[in-house]
């Protein structure tokens, strides 16, 4: 008997986090493995990435990490899965194993496949193919199974005009879609997007405007991974007389890379150097990283930048992805360069900068692959209930479509969809600077806490000898009151933890435990009621 089963560990009913698993018996292959960008309201927190728990505990069993293509979403956690399984092994075209290496991943991780080359894994094969999308090299997976393919398609885009490494192989997706696909799991982010996305993505004609209409330097705004958007400014400069610097070394080895290896072609000559920076008609391309969203721009137009300094005149062009979680950044910024003197240019609501299935690109994959079972993935939850919406609309029976959540088991056996209750316990896991540890909500919560009403340090000092106060108790506050406009207030707080300290010294005996947890319930309680604030509360007592 056969059973199989497909969960969510991330990217379900979120944008970002992709990381799919796919189980057949024993046998573990898992799907993409990206990050989350962290939203303004985390304090700190660099990314997110899904709980991968699961994945530890039975790590004898995953066969391989499966990237689809070089975006973080898709692939931005893989350095951090690495360090937590140091066995695991990464498949990758050769462009994404570039962007797996970029990140830090060792080569000796990665294995390098190509496109219709089958992936053997014991009774089990892997069948990556061509498609579409933003970055070259981009594949979905097909695992045949004896009861038929299970198929993730990744991102992609349905586009005639793209070709070489761009290109989908539209007859071997036709071809797989003829032997019989048991469940099909499909990217949702443009499923409320009507039409094909084509041509909405092709932005040369529009760079090309900006770059004739503007007489002076321009500044684009990009993110490296993203290589058709920088191949579309290249082609808008052609024969425009202006130089291209490249800035930044993450930047520039994309670019050298990409270059080498024909993923991007420039006009001869085109591009320039940091002689050209200060050029009239210069074109800088700036680059930000998985982390930081604009922060490289943010940098030149705060003055911190070494090189590039923000001038009257010029024009600063967004041409990357815009988030939800980033709007207050953006539109703070975008009113700095306007102080500056800048001109800000965004893409038109009919462009996009990220190549997603829309509706009728969606409908067509499905028509290809003619699945029995679907699976909307990669979405907030209205985008995979339009996606569902679209597959009922194309007669596959409502129950045969699976809207789940991340941790939602579905299984099969025998080829048959079974009704199962499993979940997978997941969270997300916090990440802060180098390190893979999870933060964790508690350190969230004190940073909240700090964030929105400071800190209050008590601080006293006992005779060792004679358990009697010498010292303090001293208060120190930062982010809370000014102190020197609230003398009454901390006279009180001396004399409520002086109280608390006197009565927890019995006959030689000092309970410490009881007077830190009594002066931050008694200071809590006081300073609410003065000032309606909840400062975070930490009190040190020692002997000396």
């Amino acid at each position: 008997m056969e059973k199989i089963k497909i969960f969510g560990l991330g990217g379900l009913d979120e944008t970002g986090k992709n990381n799919y698993v796919l189980e057949i018996n024993e046998t573990i292959f898992v799907f993409d493995c990206g990050l989350k960008y962290s939203e303004n309201s985390m304090h700190g927190i660099d990314y997110v990435i899904p709980d991968y728990e699961y994945l530890i505990k039975n790590h004898q069993k995953i066969q391989g990490v499966f990237i689809t293509h070089g975006h973080y979403e898709n692939m931005g956690a893989a350095l951090d899965l690495a360090r937590m399984i140091p066995e695991v092994k990464f498949y990758a075209t050769k462009y994404t194993k570039f962007v797996l290496m970029e990140m830090g991943l060792k080569e000796d991780r990665i294995v390098e496949i190509q496109p219709n080359k089958k992936l053997r894994f014991g009774q089990i094969s892997i069948f990556p193919l061509a498609v579409s999308h933003s970055v070259p090299d981009a594949v979905m997976y097909c695992v045949n199974t004896s009861h038929g393919a299970i198929c993730y398609t990744g991102d992609f885009i349905i586009d005639p005009l793209m070709s070489g490494n761009y290109d989908m192989d539209l007859g071997k997706i036709a071809y797989v879609g003829k032997q019989g696909v048991l469940c099909m799991l499909c990217e949702s982010s443009f499923s409320e997007h009507p039409g094909h996305t084509s041509p909405s993505h092709r932005l040369s004609s529009f760079f090309g405007d900006v770059i004739n209409k503007e007489e002076k330097r321009i500044l684009f705004s990009v993110l490296p991974t993203h290589l058709y958007t920088i191949q579309d400014i290249f082609d808008a400069a052609k024969n425009s007389h202006r130089k291209i610097v490249i800035m930044g070394k993450r930047l520039q080895n994309f670019v050298n890379f990409a270059l080498e290896n024909r993923y991007l072609t420039i006009q001869d000559g085109l591009l320039g150097d940091l002689s050209n920076l200060d050029d009239s008609n210069a074109i800088l391309l700036i680059c930000d990283d998985k982390m930081n969203a604009y922060a490289s721009i943010s940098k030149i137009v705060n003055g911190y930048d070494k090189f590039i300094t923000l001038k009257d005149g010029d024009t600063v062009v967004f041409a990357e992805p815009r988030y939800d979680a980033h709007e207050k950044t953006l539109v703070k910024l975008e009113n700095d360069i306007a102080m500056a003197g800048a001109r800000i240019v965004s893409l038109p609501s009919d462009k996009h900068i990220l190549h997603h299935a829309s509706q009728e690109d969606i409908m067509l994959m499905i028509k290809l692959l003619n699945p029995k079972y679907y699976m909307p993935v990669k979405g907030e939850y209205r985008y995979l209930v339009n996606n569902a919406n679209i597959a009922s609309s194309l007669g596959i029976p409502s129950d045969h479509i699976f809207l789940k959540q991340n941790g939602d088991v579905v299984v099969f056996e025998d080829g048959v969809a079974q009704e199962s209750f499993e979940h997978i316990k997941v969270k997300e896991s916090l990440i802060d600077g180098k390190s893979s540890d999870d933060i964790g909500e508690l350190v969230i919560k004190d940073r909240e806490m700090l964030s929105d009403n400071g800190i209050v340090l008590i601080s006293a000092t006992l005779s060792r000898k004679d358990k009697v106060l010498l010292v303090g108790p001293e208060i120190t506050t930062k982010g809370f009151i000014y102190v020197k406009d609230s003398k009454e207030l901390i006279a009180k707080m001396k004399e409520i933890s002086e109280e608390v300290i006197k009565r927890n010294i019995v006959d030689g005996y000092v309970e410490y435990n009881s007077i830190k947890t009594e002066i931050r319930q008694e200071l809590s309680n006081y300073l609410y009621e003065q000032t309606e604030c909840k400062p975070m509360i930490i009190a040190v007592v020692q002997e000396v």
